[in-house]
């Protein structure tokens, strides 16, 4: 087993690892930006390093750097968590080539299943199912509009490099076809350095339904079961939950032995997910493989009793995972809402600034990981994600109300949130009677979009004046108070030891 981890990202997923490492007896790392050199993530590792800069290229999208780290700190392994280096196979070459080990797939994995044309045909060649549309990338319009004849519009192109909606246009007509090529190519170059773009049939009344896989180095390969993803804003998932309303034992046995197929087909190691599309006539299809720990992975720990963080480091470290069955059956439900710094009357504009009083939801059944404090400033660097919000329930219908209730409870303010948002998804008759597709928040804007006065803010600006008034009755001072929420001399501790 490993001694000590560094832990390559910033932000909640960061924490979240350094708190399963403290549960295993693992020492961890951190390393930080210059903004985010008081983060919770810093003080809560036992040794944290500066990377430098402020943009995520200079930081944490440094490789090499936090490699040397690693090295020069007695590290052993490296977790990538998710986002920046997580899905890179160069940097995941280097990690092993430096003698460390990656906590996720093999390289060669990441590299198959990061290219969208090769995995579509990988899974092809393994009998999963896979959306009508192209095997390569297209070559020209010509081409383009003889497949879009023969599927039948309308389609969908997207980038071969690319996810989070980028480079994506739905085309429904063969008129639209050639400015949408263009502009998709153009997009996909920008996100990802590629052009290449491919096409898909657009599905009927979509969900997006994902597995949660594990495989180690013993010849066990399972899947933990669904989550359902449908609900997105801008092909973004903002709320998760496990497991789905719409499968049954049949389709959920049927999805499962598919996911485990398609870890197989590319020698798979570690945690990843397979995404999947379910169309109205209950036909799933494969979507692409996530070559990490997900986002929404706490769903799927709610519901299944384990710690994926856990599972991950245990197969990194060449021992078998806990579980070698696959799991079908689930304790309860849970739900996750991910909260934005974002103006979501305003096309989910970001919104930066800084957090002037925050008062998390809690009680029965509430989870949340967070990687902010009061006082904390959200950067137009990174994602403007603040924390997720996890209700688990004995139903769904208890896990829906235990999570309005929590949205309600919750108090931020100085910024922005979707928190009003979300509030309304979960209330919406169609939403709590289990009626989602991905383009559900488009279908229902006028319910959803009310401008209206955010409650929530209202309620952080009148606790942050009660909050202000006690300290200038007390005569504690807001320079004594930010001590406390920062712990400025852990920082100033670690940063000498550095330059000795």
């Amino acid at each position: 087993m490993f001694k000590k981890i560094l832990i390559a990202n910033r932000g909640e997923i960061a924490l979240r690892i350094i708190r399963t490492c403290k549960d295993m007896g693992i020492q961890s790392i951190a390393v930080f930006s210059d903004i985010d050199r008081k983060s919770p993530h810093v003080q809560f590792a036992d040794e944290a390093y500066a990377l430098g800069g402020v943009t995520s290229a200079e930081s944490y999208l440094n490789g090499d750097k936090i490699i040397q780290i690693a090295k020069e700190h007695g590290a052993e392994a490296i977790h990538p968590g998710y986002g920046f280096l997580s899905e890179n196979a160069d940097f995941a070459r280097k990690v092993q080539q430096a003698g460390l080990v990656f906590i996720g797939p093999p390289p060669e994995a990441i590299e198959l299943m990061g290219s969208k044309t090769a995995a579509r045909t990988l899974m092809q060649a393994h009998g999963v199912p896979t959306v009508p549309g192209t095997k390569e990338a297209i070559r020209s319009e010509k081409e383009a509009l003889a497949i879009a004849n023969e599927i039948g519009f309308p389609i969908l192109i997207k980038a071969s490099a690319g996810g989070g909606g980028k480079g994506m246009r739905l085309v429904q007509s063969a008129d639209e076809l050639p400015s949408a090529l263009q502009s998709a190519a153009r997009e996909a170059k920008s996100a990802f350095g590629d052009d290449s773009v491919y096409i898909e049939k657009y599905l009927e009344e979509p969900r997006h339904i994902e597995f949660q896989i594990l495989a180690d180095d013993h010849g066990n390969v399972i899947h933990l079961g669904e989550r359902e993803c449908s609900i997105q804003r801008r092909h973004q998932k903002i709320i998760e939950e496990a497991p789905s309303v719409v499968l049954d034992e049949e389709l959920r046995h049927a999805m499962g032995q598919a996911a485990i197929q398609a870890a197989k087909a590319c020698n798979y190691r570690n945690a990843g997910t397979i995404e999947f599309m379910l169309d109205k006539h209950r036909h799933f299809y494969f979507l692409e493989m996530n070559t990490r720990l997900q986002v929404e992975h706490p769903v799927t720990e709610m519901v299944t009793g384990m710690d994926l963080v856990r599972e991950q480091i245990l197969i990194a470290s060449g021992e078998p995972m806990t579980r070698q069955t696959s799991a079908e059956n689930f304790w309860g439900h849970a739900i996750e809402c991910r909260l934005y710094a974002e103006d979501a009357e305003n096309n989910f504009t970001p919104s930066p600034g800084t957090i002037r009083f925050l008062k998390p939801a809690d009680g029965p059944g509430i989870r949340e990981d967070s990687g902010v404090f009061q006082g904390n400033e959200i950067s137009l660097y990174y994602d403007p994600m603040i924390s997720k919000l996890i209700a688990w329930g004995q139903n769904r219908e208890q896990a829906i109300q235990r999570m309005v209730r929590a949205l309600s409870e919750y108090q931020l303010s100085g910024i922005k949130t979707n928190l009003a948002f979300l509030k309304r998804i979960l209330q919406h008759p169609d939403f709590v009677n289990g009626r989602l597709t991905t383009t559900f928040i488009d279908a229902h804007k006028d319910d959803l979009f009310k401008n209206d006065i955010d409650k929530h803010e209202a309620m952080g600006v009148l606790a942050l004046l009660t909050h202000l008034a006690q300290q200038n009755k007390s005569g504690i001072s807001e320079s004594n108070n930010h001590k406390e929420v920062a712990s400025n001399w852990k920082i100033i501790g670690r940063m000498k030891q550095m330059r000795g």
